[in-house]
């Protein structure tokens, strides 16, 4: 058998093999490992792409249409086609029920465009996201109405609203955004009312009055300040609290003399005490109407111009 002679590793022949191999492996390794950029032919404009993006969007090529888009607000980085890109691949998404990835470019658009002409539309767009996660197709299956729910998009979608109409108030879009807000206090205001009826029905007396009481001071101009003053006061009998009750109670009387709740409650027993437990609530409006349909011709982006 032929023995062939042993190498030392030290070799300096052998060493720079090696140096060779390991460095080719690596280059191979590496082209292997990373795709080539993607070129947008000459010929492809931003212009050009975004027409064609407009088309499938109106075809109702939903995918198409934000894959166009995306490519343009590469195209046309930092101008005035890449905020309209992003505002209408918000929209679509939006559209699509695709929430989050809605409300991610949105607030991505926001950010990166402090000063943009389309900046009205995007705040009334954030909160109908915000305002339509409320009346998801889950909660209409289960027959819930939107103050049963949580309430933590009702507020984000109030708070894109007041900042559209406090900084825009001239906008075509404020007038919606402020019957959207009256909309939203009341649910707001139902929600407390409906959580303080299942503490009521629970024995958490406490709770019950922390509920309605709150409905009282912070919405006192809802339809629901009428049953929150009727909790209220059974609250605080059930707390063994009169002279409390029957101030609550007066409250009622005062200012819905014909209210169904004060069938259940007793008389007031005890004169009249200067408190600041049960604020007197103002004038109640009337409910406001439903609304606008969220697919009405103000959800479509505008086509923007330079300021």
């Amino acid at each position: 058998m032929t023995v062939f002679p042993s190498v030392p590793l030290s070799h300096p022949r052998l060493s720079k093999a090696l140096a060779m191999i390991v460095l080719a492996t690596g280059v191979v390794l590496a082209g292997c490992g990373s795709e080539p950029k993607v070129q947008e032919p000459p010929s492809v404009t931003a212009e050009r792409l975004y027409r064609e993006a407009k088309a499938d969007m109106e075809a109702g090529s939903y995918d198409r249409a934000v894959k166009a888009f995306e490519r343009v607000e590469g195209l046309a980085a930092g101008g005035l086609l890449a905020q309209q890109a992003t505002l209408d691949m918000a929209y679509l998404h939006w559209r699509t029920d695709e929430r989050a990835l809605a409300l991610t470019t949105i607030e991505r658009f926001i950010r990166l465009n402090p000063s943009s002409p389309g900046l009205d539309y995007a705040l009334y767009l954030r909160g109908l996201i915000n305002f339509n996660d409320n009346t998801g197709f889950f909660g209409r299956l289960a027959g819930q109405r939107p103050s049963e729910r949580d309430q933590r998009a009702s507020r984000d979608a109030y708070q894109a609203f007041k900042q559209l109409v406090d900084q825009f108030p001239q906008s075509r879009y404020a007038a919606d955004g402020r019957m959207r807000m009256d909309y939203i206090v009341n649910s707001l205001a139902e929600h407390e009312v409906h959580v303080a009826r299942y503490y009521l029905r629970r024995g958490a007396y406490v709770a019950t009055v922390a509920r309605a009481r709150q409905v009282v001071t912070e919405y006192p101009q809802t339809p629901a300040t009428e049953e929150a003053l009727s909790l209220l006061a059974q609250g605080y009998d059930k707390l063994d609290l009169t002279p409390l009750r029957d101030a609550s109670v007066r409250v009622l009387q005062r200012n819905f003399p014909d209210s169904r709740f004060l069938a259940g409650l007793p008389a007031p027993s005890t004169p009249p005490v200067a408190t600041a437990a049960v604020p007197e609530p103002a004038a109640v409006v009337p409910t406001p109407p439903a609304p606008a349909p969220a697919t009405s011709a103000l959800t479509t982006p505008p086509a923007l111009t330079p300021r």
